[in-house]
C-alpha cells in the first residue's frame, strides 16, 4: 500500500514538473528598468522598450516582482509593468494568475542569482554591500543625508579657520593697497598740481609778452607824436617868420638901387 502511494505521488510529481517548469510569455506595458534584484534600489540591468516581450520564470509570493528575461539579459521587474495573456485577455502579474499562468512562485536567493547573471557588470564588484539588501541601501542614504549637515558644518569651519588664520595677511594686504591707493592720489595731484603750475606759467609769459608789446607800440606812438609837434612847431615858426619880413618894411635910402629892386 505504502509502495503504490509513493508510486502514484512520483507519477504526479512528474506530470507536473512540465507544467511548473514551463515560462510564460509576458509584454512591458512601459518602458520599465529591468533590476537586478525585486526592488526599485537594486542597479538597473536594461531597459525594456513598452510592448516588447519578456519570458517569466517565476515570481515572488509576497511582493508583485517577477523574474524574466529578456533577450540575453535575466532580471527583475514590478509586476505592474507586465501582463500576460489569460483566456485572451492580457492581464497584469497578479498572485491569482501565477498558477492558471504556470508561473512558479520562486525565492531571490542573492548569491546565486549574481553569480549565475551578473559576474561581467560593473555593480558585481559591490555585491558585499548589496547583499544586504535595498533597505540597507536605503539606511545607508539615510545615515549619508544625516552626516551631510555635520560634514557640511565641519566644512564651514574649516573655512572660517582658515579665514581667521589669513585675518592678519588679509589686513596687511588692505593696509598695503590703502598705501597704495594713497601714494597712487598724491602722484596723481602732484602731476595735476604740476601741470597747474606750468599753465600758470606760460600764461603770465604771455601776459608780460603782450605787455611788453603795448608798451612798445605806446611809446612808438608817443615818439611819433612828440615828432610830427616838434614838426607843426617848426612849420609855426618858419611861417611866423616869413610873415614877420613880409610884414617889416625896410627902410631905404634915396637913391638906395637895391632897396628900390626889393
Amino acid at each position: 500500500m505504502k509502495k503504490a502511494f509513493l508510486r502514484a505521488a512520483a507519477v504526479c510529481a512528474l506530470s507536473l514538473m512540465p507544467f511548473v517548469a514551463e515560462a510564460a510569455e509576458g509584454f512591458a506595458t512601459a518602458n520599465v528598468n529591468m533590476r537586478s534584484g525585486p526592488s526599485t534600489r537594486y542597479p538597473a540591468v536594461t531597459i525594456i522598450p513598452a510592448g516588447e516581450a519578456v519570458e517569466i520564470h517565476g515570481c515572488l509570493a509576497d511582493r508583485p516582482w517577477c523574474d524574466v528575461s529578456f533577450y540575453d539579459g535575466r532580471g527583475w521587474v514590478a509586476g505592474q509593468y507586465v501582463q500576460a495573456l489569460y483566456r485572451s485577455n492580457r492581464v497584469y502579474l497578479e498572485p491569482e494568475y501565477y498558477r492558471p499562468l504556470g508561473i512558479p512562485t520562486v525565492v531571490f536567493e542573492f548569491d546565486r542569482y549574481w553569480d549565475r547573471n551578473y559576474r561581467g557588470r560593473d555593480f558585481y564588484r559591490d555585491r558585499d554591500r548589496w547583499r544586504r539588501g535595498p533597505d540597507w541601501a536605503e539606511e545607508r542614504d539615510w545615515q549619508r543625508q544625516r552626516e551631510e549637515p555635520r560634514r557640511e558644518w565641519q566644512r564651514r569651519q574649516a573655512t572660517e579657520r582658515e579665514e581667521w588664520e589669513r585675518e592678519p595677511e588679509r589686513r596687511e594686504w588692505e593696509r598695503q593697497q590703502a598705501r597704495e591707493r594713497q601714494r597712487a592720489t598724491e602722484r596723481q595731484e602732484a602731476r595735476e598740481r604740476q601741470q597747474w603750475q606750468r599753465e600758470r606759467e606760460r600764461e603770465r609769459r604771455d601776459w608780460r609778452d603782450r605787455r611788453r608789446d603795448d608798451e612798445r607800440q605806446e611809446g612808438g606812438s608817443a615818439e611819433n607824436y612828440q615828432g610830427a609837434r616838434k614838426e607843426e612847431r617848426a612849420r609855426q615858426l618858419r611861417e611866423l617868420r616869413r610873415d614877420g619880413e613880409v610884414r617889416t618894411v625896410p627902410k631905404c635910402v634915396f637913391n638906395d638901387f637895391a632897396c628900390e629892386n626889393d
